[in-house]
């Protein structure tokens, strides 16, 4: 099949699922190998068909279990120069270009380079045939070059991390405050509202996470993206404890064995 899905999604922990020209590719991974093996079993797939780790940043949701999960099931791990650097000796992985394309197996992979506090934070874009499935979070502004390179994508994962006046109103320290707020922390609802303006189609398939728990709230979710129901083809969101299901791209097949009954999308809208 081509489709998407997330592990989970928040602050405690990240992993997104792309099934896309015969490769399953894991981007991220912030679960021990034991709660990994248990959200792949929930989405109906092995850890041992995944056929590589991309990693976006190095911070610990996002980096946390990479290296067993890639030990464990012999998974190689991609990631940029500056990422791999930042991890030290927590992962060993592939360097990557983060301003050029690359492929696994059939599937081009285009890194985009986003505004975050990491050393050198990339998200991507997965491409076959005429699909694009883009993923994209934990970034503080939408830059013109991020908005055009996810024009087009049948397929979206994206974050909207928190609500301004709950992130105001909290009780994290200012300084946290300002970090998630600012230019390379996190998009706000609005923020995410006003960049799936921007990239949204008749016929995209999108998945909302990086939600905060502590920030966000799903009825606020609600109020801001409920305009996009009758402007994206589907539109749900995953949460840190239940992930999302799998988001299927129509008119595509399965390419991978599933080893068991595969769930509805989780909070599917």
């Amino acid at each position: 099949m081509t489709a998407f899905a997330s592990l989970g999604s928040g602050s405690r922990g990240n992993g997104t699922l792309v099934d896309m020209g015969g490769e399953l590719i894991l981007v991220d991974c912030g679960f021990t190998v034991k709660q990994a093996e248990a959200r792949f079993q929930r989405l109906g797939v092995r850890p041992g068909d995944v056929s590589a780790i991309l990693v976006t940043h190095e911070h610990s949701d996002h980096i946390g279990g990479v290296a067993a999960l890639s030990h464990k099931y012999a998974i190689p791990v991609y990631a940029s120069f500056g990422t791999l650097k930042a991890a030290r000796q927590e992962i060993v992985g592939c360097p990557i270009n983060s301003h050029n394309a690359f492929h696994i197996g059939e599937v081009a992979v285009v890194p985009v380079v986003v505004p975050h506090d990491a050393r050198e934070p990339t998200q991507f874009i997965f491409q076959h045939a005429n699909n694009r499935i883009g993923v994209i979070s934990d970034l503080g502004h939408v830059t013109p070059f991020v908005a055009e390179q996810y024009q087009g994508c049948c397929g979206l994962m994206m974050e909207s991390n928190y609500d301004r006046n709950m992130l105001a109103r909290g009780r994290y320290p200012e300084s946290v405050k300002r970090r998630i707020a600012g230019d390379l922390g996190h998009l706000s609802n609005e923020q995410a509202a006003g960049f799936l303006d921007v990239v949204k189609h008749a016929t995209q398939r999108v998945v909302v996470g990086h939600v905060s728990e502590q920030n966000n709230h799903p009825e606020l979710l609600e109020q801001t993206f409920v305009r996009f129901r009758d402007e994206v083809g589907e539109l749900s969101f995953a949460t840190q404890g239940a992930g999302a299901g799998w988001m299927r791209i129509p008119g595509a097949g399965h390419e991978h064995d599933l080893i068991g009954e595969v769930p509805e999308l989780a909070e599917r809208a």
